[in-house]
C-alpha cells in the first residue's frame, strides 16, 4: 500500500483574524501552529507533505519550513489559483474569492497518487488524530465502496471564548460512519450551552457538549480526487448561475453527496485532544499558554525542529 500524504490547505488570509495568522508565531522558539501538526504528522509516521498556498506566499513559506520540518519531510507546494478551471468555463469578471476547500484539495491533483489526508493549517488538532488517520489509511483500501474516514472532535473541545465558530455537525451511524454532516456557521458558548443560530441571533439552538464535529480533518484514497475533479464542472455549472461572485466548492459537501450515493463510507475516528486555533486575535494567548504547558509536561521537545 502506498504511504499516505499530508495535504495542509494554507492559502486563506485569515479575514476575522486580521492578518495572515498562518505565519505568526505562538512559541518563544518562533514556532507556528502548523509546526506542531507537522510535528504530531510525523510522529504518527507521515513522510511527506503539500502546502496549498497562493503562488505569492511561496517564498514567506519556504523561510518558515524548508529549514525547519523540511529537514525531516519531504516538502511540496501546489498553488490555489482562480483560474485554475476546467477550459470550458471563465472566471467571473469582478471575483476574487477562491472556489473553495475542494479546489483547493484539487490543486494537488498532479501530486497525488495514493492516499492523502487534509488538514487546515491555522488549526491544532493534536497528535491522537494523525495517529488513528494513518494507520486506518495504511491499513484500509477501496472495496465496493471508498473507504474514507474522518477525525471526529468532541464540540466542548473545539470552541473559542472569544466569539462564533463555523463547525460540520455529524451524524454517525451505529457502526460508527458518517451518516451526515451539517454546516453551522454560527456556533458559540452561551449560558444555555453551547449553541448555534440561523437567523442572526434571534433564536438559539443548543448543542450537545458532547456532540461530533468535523474539523476539516479528512483521510481519502485516491478516488476521491478523481471524485471531485470530475465532480468540479458540475458544481461550476450551477454556482456560475446561481451565486458566481461567492459560489464555494466545498470538500465535505463532496465527501456528503458520495455517502449519499452510497459511494463511500467515512469512518469516524474519535478523538479526544482539544483543538486550538487563532480565530481571532484574543485566542493567541490562550493557544501560546496551552501549547507551552504542553511542552513542560513533555508532551513536545523545547524546540520542535533541531
Amino acid at each position: 500500500m502506498k504511504e499516505p500524504t499530508l495535504i495542509i490547505m494554507a492559502a486563506g488570509m485569515g479575514s476575522r483574524y486580521g492578518g495572515l495568522k498562518q505565519m505568526d508565531p505562538i512559541s518563544d522558539k518562533g514556532e507556528i501552529i502548523l509546526d506542531f501538526s507537522l510535528y504530531d504528522a510525523m510522529m504518527a509516521g507521515f513522510k511527506r507533505v503539500i502546502f496549498v498556498i497562493k503562488e505569492e506566499m511561496e517564498a514567506d513559506f519556504r523561510a518558515l519550513i524548508d529549514d525547519r520540518a523540511g529537514k525531516y519531510m519531504q516538502v511540496e507546494y501546489a498553488f490555489q489559483k482562480l483560474t485554475d478551471i476546467p477550459d470550458a468555463y471563465q472566471v467571473p469578471e469582478g471575483r476574487e474569492k477562491p472556489w473553495g476547500t475542494g479546489h483547493a484539495v484539487l490543486s494537488c491533483r498532479h501530486l497525488i497518487d495514493g492516499p492523502f489526508v487534509v488538514i487546515n493549517a491555522d488549526d491544532y488538532y493534536g497528535p491522537g488524530g494523525f495517529q488513528s488517520i494513518y494507520d486506518f489509511l495504511t491499513s484500509h483500501q477501496d472495496g465496493e465502496t471508498y473507504s474514507y474516514c474522518m477525525v471526529g472532535f468532541r464540540l466542548e473541545n473545539t470552541i473559542t471564548e472569544n466569539g462564533h465558530v463555523a463547525r460540520g455537525v455529524c451524524e454517525i451511524t451505529e457502526d460508527g460512519n458518517l451518516a451526515q454532516v451539517t454546516e453551522r456557521t454560527k456556533i458559540m458558548r452561551r449560558p444555555e450551552g453551547i449553541a448555534y443560530t440561523e437567523d442572526e441571533g434571534e433564536t438559539w439552538n443548543v448543542l450537545p457538549d458532547s456532540a461530533t464535529v468535523s474539523m476539516n480533518f479528512w483521510g481519502f484514497t485516491k478516488s476521491m480526487m478523481e471524485e471531485m475533479e470530475k465532480g468540479f464542472p458540475v458544481f461550476l455549472e450551477k454556482a456560475l448561475a446561481e451565486n458566481p461572485m461567492k459560489g464555494e466548492y466545498f470538500l465535505p459537501m463532496v465527501a456528503d453527496r458520495l455517502v449519499k450515493e452510497g459511494k463511500a463510507t467515512v469512518k469516524v475516528l474519535p478523538t479526544s485532544d482539544k483543538w486550538y486555533g487563532v480565530t481571532y486575535r484574543k485566542d493567541k494567548e490562550m493557544v501560546v499558554a496551552a501549547l507551552q504547558s504542553m511542552k513542560d509536561k513533555g508532551l513536545y521537545p523545547d524546540k520542535l525542529w533541531k
